[in-house]
């Protein structure tokens, strides 16, 4: 893989060193949200634009192509058109991404205020705050975040998230990205998960997740 991998074109720390040259790749600002938004699935230009509220067009297609000749993003036509994807290497971003957000729990304590948010946000958010719980045997839920269902699924090899497909989870929370997050976080209760939200579904599969 690492044959495979071009070296930036652009400014670089010049340090032999593995997080200097990570940096180098994807440090530059809105690079990391750009995985954050493709580490569900490939998207249009439109789509991921339409995700990352606040970036320029001219910017994000200069991102996409300078992580396309890095190796980490990579373009393929489908029925939809072009779709942007994370190549193999670039889908590896995922478990240190993870620890970045859950290092960023903290900062979401003040609550959401002005800021933008998208409920896609939550299938790296979710694993990344559970991370080491495990359940056996598998317990999913579903979380409805305004209109888009997050399917969590917690098992023997411990949290995932998708977005929501045909398999819709038989318990599903209707809430606000505050109470899921407050929720899977531990700072809410099931039973007050429940009041601030609507509850589809049996509660058991939510109280065996988050007891």
């Amino acid at each position: 893989m690492v044959d495979n991998v071009n070296a930036p074109s652009r400014r670089s720390y010049g340090q032999f060193c593995g997080l200097a040259r990570a940096l180098d790749v994807v440090g530059d600002r809105w690079n990391l949200l750009i995985v954050r938004e493709l580490l569900p699935g490939p998207l249009r230009y439109g789509e991921l634009k339409a995700s990352l509220p606040g970036v320029a067009s001219n910017l994000l297609a200069e991102r996409l192509r300078t992580m396309e000749e890095t190796g980490v993003v990579e373009r393929a036509l489908g029925g939809a058109g072009v779709l942007y994807g994370l190549t193999r290497w670039g889908a590896e971003l995922k478990e240190p991404m993870e620890a970045l957000g859950r290092w960023g729990v903290p900062l979401l304590a003040e609550g959401r205020g002005d800021d933008e948010f998208r409920p896609r946000w939550l299938t790296l958010a979710l694993p990344a705050i559970l991370h080491g719980r495990t359940a056996t045997p598998a317990v999913e839920v579903g979380f409805d975040v305004e209109g888009l269902l997050i399917v969590l699924r917690i098992d023997e090899d411990g949290p995932s998230a998708r977005i929501g497909d045909e398999n819709r989870p038989d318990t599903v929370l209707v809430a606000d990205a505050e109470t899921v997050v407050g929720l899977v976080a531990g700072a809410l209760t099931v039973d007050q998960a429940i009041d601030a939200g609507e509850l589809r579904g049996d509660p058991a599969p939510l109280r065996q997740a988050f007891a």
